[in-house]
């Protein structure tokens, strides 16, 4: 416990004082985010707050992960420097999407190959339990870079994106710890610290963004999470008191807004015939501003919704994974709903 709190307090103090730096630098120097018509900010603002973010990560991992439990940990170290490049590059002068992608793809490999970040059972689900070597690195590339994305879409709007992050290493991380594994504990912990430090600077006014720097971080980080949660609940003994059931599909609701978001706008961009990775403003996000919510209340709402999901993830965790997905595809079913039938019905009052 005490590496923990250390990790987490050690990044949350560096965090908190590295970002008023980067803004009076970026000032300075001039590096905003400039307004477009897509974006949901008004005025420039420095977007590069990952960095501190990531300042405070490391320093948090490297001085309390325990000793013995750092032998996987250079690997990811190694993965979240490279991400780190890659997001810095994107903020000052940015890249093209397929280099991008590239850069995604190496990280990804390192992690499951190098870092053993992958997942290799399915839990009997479809009646399949082992997956074979080629099966399970796909697989886990596909997904890494699946979540990477899915932080890098939905890091729109004043401090969604760190909530969303800082939620699922509490809870990620709180598992990590109960169930005897302190590395992952300590990263957990440590990005957690550092983010909420810079959600300090980010809720409205936002005084600075992640840019990607921090969401493509973020994405890193939380998908090493989510497959390691999967991979760490299957290896435990069956009498452990926190073994889960449908552990792959609580970490599917844990994750559940910038995978829905992600899912949602690239199959409306198709439907519409339009390349699903050309950006436009039909994200979550957008559509609650579109409802007349600010930055901190369409944030606070998605948050609920996320909760949400959590919740009914772990009350019905002993029913299994298929009773437990059938239940958050009816709750993103609803959530759906929801957000079509509003504009309707805001549009019949304005009538």
């Amino acid at each position: 416990m005490n590496a923990l709190l250390l990790g987490f307090f050690t990044a949350f103090i560096l965090t908190l004082i590295i970002i008023p730096i980067i803004i009076k630098v970026a000032k300075e120097r001039r590096i905003y985010d400039l307004p477009n018509d897509r974006s949901a900010h008004h005025e420039p603002t420095p977007s590069l707050g990952g960095i501190g973010i990531f300042c405070g990560t490391v320093c948090g991992i490297v001085l309390w992960t325990p000793v013995g439990s750092f032998a996987l940990l250079q690997y990811i170290l190694a993965a979240f420097i490279l991400i780190f490049i890659l997001g810095i590059f994107d903020d000052l002068m940015p890249i093209s999407p397929w280099k991008k992608l590239a850069g995604q793809v190496l990280v990804a490999v390192i992690l499951s190959y190098k870092a053993g970040v992958r997942v290799t059972n399915f839990y009997g689900f479809w009646g399949i339990h082992e997956l074979s070597d080629w099966a399970s690195y796909s697989l886990s590339i596909l997904a890494i870079i699946g979540i990477i994305n899915a932080f890098n879409l939905i890091d729109g709007i004043n401090g969604l994106a760190g909530s969303i992050g800082l939620l699922s290493c509490m809870i990620f991380g709180s598992y990590f710890f109960l169930a005897d594994t302190p590395a992952l504990a300590v990263v957990a912990f440590s990005l957690g610290g550092a983010v909420l430090a810079f959600l300090r600077y980010n809720f409205t006014p936002a005084k600075i963004f992640m840019g990607d720097t921090g969401s493509l971080l973020l994405g890193t980080v939380c998908a090493i999470l989510a497959i390691a949660f999967i991979e760490t609940n299957y290896k435990l003994p069956t009498d452990h008191p926190y073994v889960l059931g449908a552990a792959p599909a609580i970490a599917i609701a844990v994750l559940i807004l910038p995978l829905y978001d992600t899912l949602s706008v690239f199959m409306r961009r198709i439907v519409r015939g339009r390349s699903p990775f050309k950006p436009d403003k039909t994200h979550i996000h957008h559509q609650l501003l579109g409802f007349g919510l600010s930055h901190t209340g369409a944030t606070l709402v998605l948050i609920a919704v996320n909760l949400l999901f959590i919740t009914v993830a772990f009350a019905f965790n002993h029913h299994g994974i298929f009773t437990v997905l059938f239940l958050e595809f009816l709750l993103a079913f609803l959530f759906t709903l929801v957000l079509f039938v509003i504009p309707r019905i805001q549009a019949l009052g304005n009538k």
